[in-house]
């Protein structure tokens, strides 16, 4: 806002020394008499000619100095925002490219570990499925081993009840009262011996 308020009283200023060195070539048109064929009015048009450009020439010197230097620091301040801006923006540049190189390797790689991770996590399964499957295994064994051992013992019970039938019915069939008889003296003998 400052530098527009100055450049325009820079301008305002030369418009009025302007203005005022002109006005008397102005005012000498407005007579009957043609100055610039006299030798008078050529020398007043060189007067006025360096009075104008001098007092522009000095103005320029004594103000416009400043006004171009200031604005030439605010172009170079631009300027050099604009560099660093620029070499930012380039490194930001260079990362991404160096990204974008990189994403390549990175899917493939990627990948890789998936498929890595795939496998292993099949060859775990697998493992864990064959373990599962030796545990119903040993399991089924035990319960076949159990139930043939059941089954053994059952089977042997009766076996020996149908013995013991088959024994029973056997004696009575070939026992009468004589054998009986014997074989219980036979039982008291032994029985008074073991007591001695």
């Amino acid at each position: 806002m400052k530098f527009c308020w100055r450049a325009m009283r820079l301008f305002a200023s030369g418009l009025l020394i302007f203005l005022i060195t002109t006005l008397p070539a102005l005012a000498a048109e407005a007579s009957a008499e043609d100055p610039a064929a006299a030798t008078a009015g050529l020398i007043f048009r060189w007067l006025n000619f360096i009075l104008v450009f001098g007092g522009v020439g000095y103005l320029i010197a004594k103000r416009g100095g400043a006004f171009f230097r200031a604005n030439a620091k605010a172009i170079g301040a631009s300027i050099t925002e604009a560099q660093a801006a620029k070499t930012e923006a380039d490194r930001e540049l260079r990362e991404v490219e160096a990204k974008i190189a990189r994403l390549d390797q990175e899917v493939v790689e990627l990948r890789e570990a998936a498929r890595r991770d795939s496998a292993a996590e099949a060859e775990r399964l697998l493992a864990s499925g064959r373990a599962e499957i030796e545990k119903i295994s040993q399991a089924a064994r035990g319960e076949l081993a159990a139930s043939e051992r059941a089954a053994q013992q059952e089977l042997r019970a009766l076996a020996a009840s149908l013995a013991v039938e088959r024994a029973a019915a056997l004696l009575s069939s070939r026992m009468n009262g004589e054998i009986r008889a014997r074989m219980f003296r036979a039982f008291l003998g032994e029985l008074g011996r073991s007591a001695n």
